[in-house]
């Protein structure tokens, strides 16, 4: 078949690893539910098409190697193209500890599976560290599943747990903080006999309590990586009705007040909290993502504007899946209809201070933020990047007008909560750079990359202003409703941008793009037959890595893909330049992490392949760039979430095991981690080597 005969697949032919149950209650199943971005704004897969394409060079040859950043990629293929190597789906990636591997992946590789078990390399071992409703604050019950209250649920570690990181404390051996987010409840897999039409108080109650964070000691010790929750001082539960601070330009405005806060400046609790970081000053920062969920009467509010907003970020239903309208009225629209403005936010919190107030950044804009992650330059300039995780919206970064305090002191962690409240915000817009060529010739510098701008969205002042470099809105309406903003301002659509990290060795920033189910699909406000789509990117239903060269200060950027995710075998899948008879195979990459060699680590949500989500190890230093490996497996219908990566420890969250579509207590896929007949429950897990060694040498 011709390049210009491959057309995109429709909608219908998409596959992915996640239930509809997942989809229902993780995301407020977005995918199934018009796309919110109807600008008509370029979308990355024509600036991708562009640069490996460039119309003319795919017309003469049925198979053209072409370079991406400095490597050799099939970009496209014909039915004479060579044929795949060995490996692929079956496993690839076979080599262990070889002297030719880098260090950090000096492990065999774990093969696609579809067990109930978490899988790890030869050699390596692992535990649970902390299980739902295990308790974390002094008092808290332990577990009962047959008698779970609101009050319970606010002392113990909370459902579905997503984002994590071990903090290290300070004068105590072997002692860390556990930080972990709770991003959403599964009701039929948290209560007997659970009627998803008539929830009772009580269980909409304990899931409020289930959402948001949890921060528990835990003790490990010299012998292995084992690691056993503690009750101690700095122990702490924050949950959805846990009272927030909302801080930068935004707060105050008139549109985040509400009738119980006629201030604007204080919101009950946390939602949807997906992704986060580590910041250099020792507190978290965490994103809140599908909120819209959460929210009914959208398309019921009172004028067309305020329709349009609810509208914009998916806020549509007369009902929601999880009832919780019918015991509150802040999720219903119609008789709080400024609410849902409050959420959306990155949330800082001080896991140092259990008595401190948690805050939401204004300043960093309002949309469906997977997580923040920052970069501190050299004369302590702090970039704070983030994703919309949606289809079809945008990259985002904020550059803070104040320089990060220096030192470990609880003043200068006081001092640097404020450096996300002051600087500019910015939404990228992507670019091909290769010149244009005639028929059957390269580019004459040889690369399909291409290069990026930031544009301007609002700037915030110190004395709690903000200017709107947008036409025809206001600072305020900048930070409250980003994406019109964003669309305005001509940023290029993405596909489900997730975690977005800088390296800390290098710099770079590496951004999972998840996948995209509309690919194929016909694109609103756009034509009405599917578009030609030619390789590495015939559809994205197994994701990228984008890997960006960023001024940070500055309004430039390169950027490459590192991997076009998928099965080694297929043409269109891409490993940075690297043999794709030697790697594993990979789909929907989610979140990110670095080890202390500075190679990648990839975990996975939805694999399309058929086998369990992973956690994967990727070099990115030549001449092993692009090598990937799968170092573990998650239980059946579970999701790897929140990587950890030290010396001696890998930790990951396991989200949702057994959620299948008609997983309940009673009648579920997993038993992990219990075994047994037992209930699924999500949990902590750590990895570590026999022998505890470093991982990976």
């Amino acid at each position: 078949m011709s390049p210009q005969g491959r057309t995109l697949l429709n909608l219908l032919d998409f596959t992915s690893g996640r239930s509809h149950r997942t989809c229902v209650y993780k995301c407020g199943n977005a995918c199934a539910k018009p796309v919110p971005n109807t600008s008509d704004n370029e979308y990355f897969r024509d600036v991708v098409r562009r640069t490996f394409d460039r119309r003319s060079v795919l017309k003469g040859f049925g198979a053209a190697a072409v370079t991406v950043g400095g490597a050799s990629v099939l970009a496209a293929r014909g039915p004479d193209a060579q044929a795949s190597a060995p490996g692929g789906a079956s496993g690839g990636a076979s080599a262990g500890a070889s002297s030719s591997t880098p260090p950090g992946l000096r492990f065999e590789a774990v093969a696609p599976n579809t067990e109930d078990a978490l899988k790890v390399p030869q050699g390596y071992t692992s535990d649970v560290v902390i299980r739902w409703g295990d308790p974390v604050v002094p008092g808290a019950p332990n577990w009962d599943l047959n008698h779970q209250s609101p009050e319970s649920a606010a002392g113990q570690f909370g459902f579905n747990c997503d984002f994590a990181e071990l903090l290290p404390i300070e004068g105590q051996r072997n002692r860390f903080l556990l930080v972990s987010n709770h991003e959403y409840t599964t009701p039929q897999q948290m209560f007997p006999g659970y009627d998803p039409e008539n929830p009772t108080e009580q269980q909409v109650r304990t899931e409020w309590e289930s959402h948001g964070l949890s921060i528990v000691e835990v003790q490990g010790n010299d012998r292995d990586g084992r690691l056993r929750p503690v009750m101690g001082k700095y122990n702490r539960r924050i949950t959805a009705t846990t009272e927030f601070a909302l801080v930068g330009p935004a707060a105050g405005s008139d549109l985040v007040k509400t009738s119980s806060d006629p201030s604007g400046t204080k919101v009950r609790g946390t939602l949807n909290n997906c992704s986060g970081s580590l910041t250099p000053w020792g507190t978290i920062l965490s994103g809140e993502e599908n909120v819209d969920q959460y929210f009914a009467g959208g398309a019921e509010a009172r004028d067309e504007t305020a329709r349009s907003r609810y509208k914009r970020y998916g806020m549509e239903d007369s009902v929601t899946a999880r009832r919780w309208e019918n015991f509150d009225d802040r999720f219903d629209i119609r008789k709080e209809p400024q609410e849902p403005y409050r959420f959306n936010y990155i949330i800082e919190v001080d896991p140092w201070d259990p008595t401190s107030t948690p805050v939401k950044h204004t300043a960093l804009g309002r949309f469906k933020h997977e997580a923040a992650a920052i970069h501190v330059t050299d004369d302590g300039s702090v970039v704070a990047y983030s994703g919309d995780d949606t289809r079809f919206e945008y990259l985002y970064k904020f550059v803070s007008a104040r320089k990060i305090a220096q030192g470990a002191s609880e003043e200068a962690r006081k001092q640097n909560m404020k450096v996300l409240d002051e600087g500019t915000l910015y939404v990228a817009r992507f670019e091909g750079n290769s010149a244009d060529f005639t028929e059957g010739t390269l580019p004459e510098d040889g690369a399909f990359d291409g290069t990026g701008q930031w544009l301007e969205l609002a700037t915030c002042t110190a004395d709690g202003a903000v200017t709107s470099h947008v036409e025809g809105m206001t600072g305020e309406e900048v930070l409250v409703f980003t994406r019109f903003a964003a669309d305005q301002a001509g940023a290029t659509k993405m596909d489900r941008p997730e975690d977005v990290q800088p390296s800390p060795k290098t710099g770079k920033v590496y951004a999972a793009l998840t996948n995209n189910s509309y690919r194929g699909a016909n694109r609103p406000g756009k034509d009405d037959a599917p578009t030609a789509e030619y390789a590495p990117i015939k559809e994205n239903k197994n994701g990228m890595v984008l890997e960006m060269d960023d001024d940070h200060t500055g309004t430039s950027f390169g950027w490459n893909l590192l991997l076009v995710c998928g099965d080694p075998d297929d043409a269109e899948t891409y490993f940075g330049g690297f043999d794709k008879s030697s790697v594993s195979p990979i789909s929907c990459p989610d979140n990110v992490a670095f080890d202390e060699h500075g190679n990648l680590w990839i975990s996975t949500d939805g694999n399309a392949l058929k086998s369990n989500d992973g956690l994967f190890a990727v070099s990115l230093e030549t001449p092993t760039r692009g090598l990937t490996k799968q170092f573990l497996t998650v239980p059946k219908g579970a999701e790897t979430c929140g990587p950890v990566v030290r010396e001696k420890r890998v930790l990951v969250n396991v989200q949702h095991p057994g959620e299948d579509e008609e997983a309940t207590v009673e009648s579920t896929t997993s038993h992990w981690p219990d075994g047994g007949t037992s209930t699924a429950r999500p949990s902590t897990a750590v990895v570590w080597k026999k022998d505890y060694g470093p991982i990976g040498a």
